[in-house]
Order: C-alpha cells, then sequence, then structure tokens
C-alpha cells in the first residue's frame, strides 16, 4: 500500500515537473508588442519584412537566414547581437543600400565562432562577395573582431560597436547562469530576458526611440528567438580567441550609459584597438542605431565613403 501511495506520488510529482519545464514560452507578435512606437517607423518595419523575403543556405546541416540588398560595387556585412534578428538593421540597411551591396544574417542554433564564421563566409561566396566591409554590435560585435581575426584578407573596413574584446569577465560573472542554461524551461529563460529589456535595456535608451528598441527586444524573447539559438549565443559570446591587430580601419562605436556593456570592459575594447576611431554616443543605451538611426547611420556613411 505505501508502495502504490510512493510511486502515485511520484508520478504527481514527475507530472508537475513536466508541466513546468514544458510550459510553452510565449508567442508575440511585433504589430502586438508595438503598439507605443510611432507608427511611421511600426509601419516601416513591416513594410520592410513584406518587400524582402529571406532567402536560406544550409551550411553543415544548420540553415541560415540572410538577406541581399542593393547593387553596389561594395558590400556592407551587418551583425546583430544576442537579442536580433538580420532586420534589426533595416533602417541603416535601407539607407545604405543605394550605394552598397548590404547583407544581414539572423544566427541559427550554432555555438561556436568558428561555426558563425562558416556560415557567414559561405553565404558571402554564394552572393559573389569576395571582399566587404563589417558591422556589429555586441555579440555581432565580438564576432565581426573574430573575423577580423580569421579572415583578414576579406575585410575592408570594420566597425565594433557596443561590444568587448576576448576576456574572462563576462564568462565569469554569469558562470553559474551559463552552466545551468541548458536545463532551465525556455519560458523562465525568455522571461529573465524580458526582464532585462524592460529593466535595463528600456530605461537606458535616453534618446530617440526608446519605445522602438523595447519592442523589437520583446519581439526576440516572446517567440522569434529559439532557446537553442540564445545557447548557441551566449556560448560564443564566453568563447576566447586572440584579439586581432587590424590592418584596415577600424572604427569602435560605444554608449556612455551602456547597461549590457560595462565600462571596464568599453575601455579594454579602446584599449585593444588603440589606432581605432572611436565615437562615444550620449545616453543612447545598448541599441543606438534603433532608437537614433539617422545619426547611427550618419557615423557608417562617413566611415565607409571612400
Amino acid at each position: 500500500m505505501k508502495s502504490r501511495r510512493w510511486l502515485i506520488f511520484l508520478g504527481i510529482l514527475a507530472g508537475i515537473v513536466a508541466a513546468v519545464y514544458l510550459y510553452p514560452a510565449p508567442q508575440r507578435s511585433f504589430d502586438e508588442l508595438a503598439t507605443r512606437v510611432e507608427p511611421a517607423t511600426r509601419q516601416s518595419l513591416l513594410a520592410f519584412r513584406q518587400a524582402y523575403p529571406l532567402q536560406q543556405l544550409t551550411v553543415d546541416g544548420v540553415t541560415w537566414d540572410y538577406l541581399v540588398l542593393g547593387e553596389g560595387e561594395e558590400a556592407i556585412l551587418f551583425l546583430h547581437g544576442m537579442t536580433g534578428a538580420y532586420d534589426i538593421w533595416w533602417q541603416q540597411m535601407e539607407a545604405l543600400s543605394d550605394r552598397y551591396r548590404v547583407i544581414s544574417v539572423t544566427y541559427p542554433a550554432v555555438d561556436t565562432l568558428a561555426a558563425m564564421r562558416r556560415g557567414v563566409l559561405a553565404i558571402l561566396d554564394t552572393e559573389g562577395v569576395e571582399t566587404f566591409n563589417v558591422v556589429g554590435s555586441s555579440l555581432g560585435g565580438y564576432f565581426a573582431q573574430y573575423l577580423v581575426a580569421t579572415s583578414p584578407e576579406r575585410i575592408e573596413k570594420a566597425v565594433f560597436a557596443n561590444t568587448f574584446p576576448p576576456n574572462d569577465l563576462i564568462a565569469e560573472k554569469n558562470k553559474t547562469l551559463g552552466a545551468a542554461l541548458p536545463y532551465l524551461p525556455a519560458w523562465l529563460i525568455m522571461k529573465v530576458m524580458s526582464g532585462s529589456m524592460l529593466e535595463k535595456v528600456y530605461p537606458a535608451a535616453q534618446v530617440g526611440d526608446a519605445e522602438l528598441v523595447l519592442a523589437f527586444g520583446l519581439e526576440q524573447t516572446n517567440g522569434r528567438m529559439s532557446k537553442a539559438q540564445l545557447i548557441g549565443r551566449y556560448r560564443c559570446v564566453v568563447e576566447r580567441f586572440d584579439a586581432p591587430a587590424p590592418q584596415m580601419p577600424v572604427m569602435i562605436i560605444e554608449s556612455d550609459n551602456d547597461p549590457l556593456v560595462e565600462k571596464a570592459l568599453r575601455e579594454q575594447l579602446k584599449a585593444t584597438y588603440p589606432m581605432a576611431e572611436i565615437h562615444t554616443l550620449h545616453n543612447a543605451g545598448h541599441f543606438a542605431y534603433l532608437n537614433i538611426p539617422q545619426e547611427y547611420t550618419a557615423l557608417l556613411e562617413e566611415f565607409f565613403s571612400p
């Protein structure tokens, strides 16, 4: 009798654990989340998505989504951060596509910088792009440094934005969370990420369109980004490599109140690339290319101009 009650208890407990773990992650569209975004901006992004269907390429058994616009002789590769997608750069892509060939990707669930490099270079090769300029923000800026270190012959100019150099600080501070990520339910991970958007990222966007920053970020954590993608991106953030000594022009864009890249890492980045042209934005937060797109695009235009 006791044995039977124990089995029933275990069965109930297992059911509760399964229910908690398998509880679905939230699913909300950009249109739902962007009710406070300026209507013209909201419609601009939705129109961009509709006008330019994604292309796909399978590399190492993994499917990459990407977009190519423009017919210019020079190419610019855009690399998003940990909670981003190819179209987070839509305002820059539209502004520059009359003079450049612009390419942007969404990282699939790959968990090494080498796998990211193989995917991106395969896309560029497929599109016939031999040399290119690169703009990367946050994880994308870290990945851009890796590309400069491993494929310098293909890169004309590089922009490292709101990012960090190879370091031990991020891995050390997030050691426990990083180890736990594979075992946490997806809904909990996305809830924590949404909380960070609301409590850190959104308040820091003190100039420009903070509502756009919040809506785009929450879209990622409300169904657009998977748990596997997030884990892969985190592992790339903490992967170490030897910082390059760039032979091409480099520009660093930073925000003086970046809530996700602390000052010590921003200073390390500038010390790692002392030859870089540096632009410090005031009160622009972590996603300046979203909330002050015209100012951000102007910096890119000036840097990439002959």
